[in-house]
């Protein structure tokens, strides 16, 4: 393929990744003719990238999911924290996110459903903005100080409700006061109807490699009763800090900051 045609095959592949889709559609999406169209997508489709239906509808094929698979699986981090993130599941009955920090955007990496009521739009593999979400306040706080401030005035200010952080001043004094705090939260800051706290992972080495969080809708809690789950939270991250080497709650002080 040329370079022209990888771009246009990737565009295919995030264009089907929402949904499968007719030639005319994905057509339409590249602004290109349906010969051109027809002839990506059968390339793709003798890889496994692509499959269509009885009805000509192409889908994301068996080699995006196996290339998927591969890819979660090189985050070591996602199956050391697991049993973690499953009690601490069980134990609030809410929402719990695995997430980290990539190409400045936040990817989650694993998801335990809230065990009833209103369940979160979020999916592994999805990626969300790092100044309103708790879990990207957490990974972006445990930059060193230039590139933290780099990274804060380099964000594109999307206001999603009317609680969202819209500057790099006071995203930047708020990454101070988690570094501080030592977790994050979000007051409905990204959806108007979720509030969400989260706390940082560490290696060995003691680097933030993730964030973990509980996500409540505020029909079933209110803030401080979100609040009120911040030391179970941060119990089930010092847990899985501990698991990838990073000295357990009993031998390290869980009061101190992100930094």
């Amino acid at each position: 393929m040329t370079t022209q045609s990888v771009g246009r095959a990737l565009e295919l592949l995030q264009h089907l990744a929402a949904g499968p889709r007719s030639l005319d559609e994905c057509a339409q999406r590249l602004g290109v003719h349906k010969t051109t169209v027809l002839r990506l997508l059968q390339t793709l489709a003798e890889q496994g990238f692509v499959s269509h239906d009885e009805r000509h509808r192409y889908r994301l094929g068996r080699t995006v999911f196996a290339l998927a698979s591969a890819a979660l699986e090189q985050w070591d981090v996602r199956g050391i924290a697991r049993p973690h993130l499953e009690r601490l599941g069980a134990a609030t009955g809410q929402t719990v996110h695995l997430a980290a920090h990539e190409a400045g955007q936040v990817v989650y990496i694993d998801k335990i459903e809230a065990r009833s009521g209103i369940r979160m739009y979020s999916r592994i593999g999805l990626t969300a903005p790092v100044h309103a979400t708790a879990v990207g306040k957490v990974l972006l706080a445990a930059m060193p100080g230039p590139a933290r401030e780099q990274a804060a005035r380099g964000i594109l200010y999307t206001r999603f409700t009317d609680r969202t952080i819209t500057t790099a001043a006071d995203y930047l004094a708020e990454l101070n006061r988690v570094r501080a705090e030592g977790f994050a939260h979000d007051w409905r800051e990204h959806e108007s109807f979720v509030n969400c706290v989260a706390a940082p992972i560490r290696d060995g080495s003691g680097a933030v490699v993730a964030a973990v969080s509980v996500s409540v809708p505020t029909v079933s809690l209110d803030a401080d009763e979100v609040l009120a789950l911040v030391p179970t939270l941060r119990g089930a991250a010092a847990a899985a800090s501990a698991d990838l080497g990073w000295p357990a709650p009993a031998a390290a002080d869980t009061t101190e900051g992100v930094s």
